[in-house]
């Protein structure tokens, strides 16, 4: 005899399954494990993975890659010509890091140049891989030697933000002319001396001294009317008017900045929609949160999190992070490479409704 089951049976058996089927926040996932070592990562709404190739990495002639998730293979992106293999030229990748996306269908990159020693922003079209935009910056605001490892874009407006931790400062860039303004000197943009980068229990090297690295993490209001940053070797996270930053006036700006509240040493950041703060803690093998109250919390530490290198939304409620046991190269135990892959890209669920680009 069939058994029939009654609808209001039936809808508390599917809620119940919907509900257990729901990651629950602070969920960690590996979504691709790799030989070589990733910088940063972008993922869009619809799960295509993109990462640059870490510079501090085992030359491979690859500086920008597309990895498939489903069997963790990477390839060259938008193309093979593109990646330098040999001597820096005009016409190739030289030392890719920085990485985003925008809501326009854009992803962007950051070229610091140390070869070449220009800095070379790239914009493709992520549908096709087209160039959608290169831009140079002048030498007077970026010269051989600068550091700009961080970068966010907002497509609504026109306008890319980038960090230098060279020469401590945020950068403007206007996308449709390349016009460009920078902030330097104040010292919300500088290294803090007791933030001390101490991963795996030992104090992190740069080149033979304690690393002290300044301004470096950036994030961007949903409105993009806020710039948000920190030091890497920090323990405050700030904001400044963009609009303000946009003109170029250092008094005008510096009048905007406000200290939004505490985070931990970090490389990435990243902003929800509702004002929520996510970054990477290095010393803890964490991932956390500043909420829009200003509470700051873990939302999840694990071993896997050797060191999470940048973070960024994906499909929605995903933060996706690159982890490549960057504290492990040469440059940054004084001593020899120790990292031994794989090294991982993986995500957490946040359960908030922000997606990837603005």
């Amino acid at each position: 005899m069939k058994q029939l089951i009654s609808p209001a049976l039936w809808l508390s058996l599917t809620i119940s399954s919907l509900v257990s089927a729901a990651p629950v926040t602070g969920s960690l996932e590996t979504v691709a494990e790799l030989p070589i070592r990733p910088g940063n990562v972008s993922v869009t709404a619809q799960g295509r993975v993109f990462a640059t190739v870490h510079p501090l990495d085992t030359p491979s002639g690859l500086q920008l890659i597309e990895v498939n998730r489903q069997t963790g293979a990477y390839t060259a992106w938008p193309s093979a010509e593109l990646q330098k293999t040999a001597a820096a030229n005009a016409v190739q990748f030289d030392t890719l890091l920085g990485i985003t996306q925008d809501k326009a269908g854009h992803l962007w990159t950051v070229d610091m140049g140390l070869e070449l020693g220009q800095t070379r922003v790239w914009g493709f079209n992520i549908q096709d891989g087209s160039l959608y935009k290169q831009i140079t910056l002048p030498q007077d605001l970026a010269p051989k030697g600068s550091f700009m490892q961080d970068l966010v874009v907002d497509s609504k407006k026109g306008w890319i933000y980038l960090a230098d931790i060279a020469d401590p400062g945020l950068i403007a860039v206007r996308i449709s002319d390349g016009h460009t303004v920078r902030f330097s000197g104040h010292a919300s943009l500088q290294a803090e001396a007791d933030a001390v980068m101490k991963v795996d229990g030992e104090v992190t090297l740069f080149n033979g001294k304690a690393a002290s690295v300044a301004v470096n993490p950036l994030s961007l209001s949903a409105d993009g009317e806020t710039l948000y940053y920190g030091a890497m070797n920090g323990t405050r996270w700030y904001q400044l008017s963009t609009q303000a930053l946009q003109t170029g006036d250092a008094k005008k700006t510096a009048a905007t900045v406000k200290l939004v509240g505490f985070k931990p040493v970090s490389d990435g950041a990243a902003t929800s929609n509702s004002g929520n703060h996510y970054f990477t803690n290095l010393n803890h093998n964490a991932i956390d949160m500043l909420d829009n109250k200003g509470k700051l919390k873990t939302l999840v530490s694990s071993p896997l999190l050797d060191f999470p290198d940048s973070v960024q939304f994906g499909e929605t409620g995903w933060l996706y992070i690159s982890v490549n046991q960057l504290h492990k190269a040469k440059a940054f135990n004084g001593k020899a490479e120790t990292a031994k892959a794989p090294y991982r890209i993986m995500r957490v669920w946040t359960g908030e409704d922000t997606a990837a680009g603005r």
